[in-house]
């Protein structure tokens, strides 16, 4: 039998494992793999063994790998595919196929899009757009940012769009925050994460605290979420994981 195995990333909150668990289960939903599975890099439980054991106990002949994370990093080129190997050399006689992140993907602009018009009804002729990313030391992270930013600029006239990062990665938000100089008016936040968490409420203290020492107009926008717009995106990962036969 064939397996689904989604991979989420894991959170330090009971609340982040929930929003996960809940949003690989309805993008599975979606899916005809007779068995399908969660489980997480670290922080939450079950972790990727467990996981594939999971798989392996309901009788998996193939697992197709999944993981449910939105840019390529080490996670997804590294610390994934070093604990997927191990678990080949356990199960010798399953077949593993790895897939992609969410990546860059043309279709996420329109949900960047809805996000920004559930927040914003008029645009300030001297507004910027603010896309920030979780970050990393990874120089493929800023790259892709770089690459949804610019199909949103492409596929909706908007205002300038920037991109910025929280962690690891410069820009910082925190300087992006500090445009008072540039002559924008108007700040439009865009956190480019799955949920809301830890690093969302940080966002939104620093943004209340800029707001003190400035006239601008902010705006922060919602995560990401479930959508059927990143659904979509997941079950193409899922269908070009399929035509591999081994992990990358």
């Amino acid at each position: 039998m064939k397996a689904l195995l989604l991979i989420c990333h894991g959170s330090r909150t009971k609340a982040g494992t929930e929003k996960a668990l809940e949003f690989a289960k309805r993008c599975m939903g979606a899916s005809d793999y007779p068995i399908k599975e969660v489980c997480f890099l670290e922080l939450s439980a079950p972790d990727i063994s467990k996981g594939i054991e999971a798989c392996v106990r309901q009788g998996a002949a193939s697992i197709c790998a999944i993981p449910v994370l939105l840019l390529t990093a080490a996670h997804a080129k590294k610390d994934i595919p070093e604990e997927i190997r191990l678990q080949q050399e356990r199960y010798p006689n399953v077949e593993i196929s790895y897939g992609k992140p969410f990546g860059v993907h043309d279709s996420l602009s329109h949900l960047l899009w809805e996000r920004i018009t559930e927040s914003v009804d008029t645009f300030h002729k001297n507004a910027v757009i603010l896309l920030v990313g979780r970050g990393s030391s990874d120089p493929d992270v800023k790259r892709d940012l770089n690459a949804i930013a610019a199909n949103l600029q492409k596929n909706y006239e908007v205002p300038r769009v920037e991109t910025c990062f929280l962690t690891a990665a410069q820009p910082s938000f925190e300087e992006m925050l500090r445009l008072s100089g540039w002559g924008y008016q108007q700040i439009i936040v865009v956190p480019y994460l799955l949920f809301p968490g830890i690093l969302l409420s940080g966002m939104k203290k620093a943004i209340a605290q800029q707001q003190k020492q400035s006239d601008q107009n902010f705006i922060l926008c919602e995560a990401l979420g479930y959508h059927p717009v990143l659904q979509d995106v997941l079950l193409t990962r899922i269908e070009e994981a399929e035509t591999k036969s081994a992990v990358v």
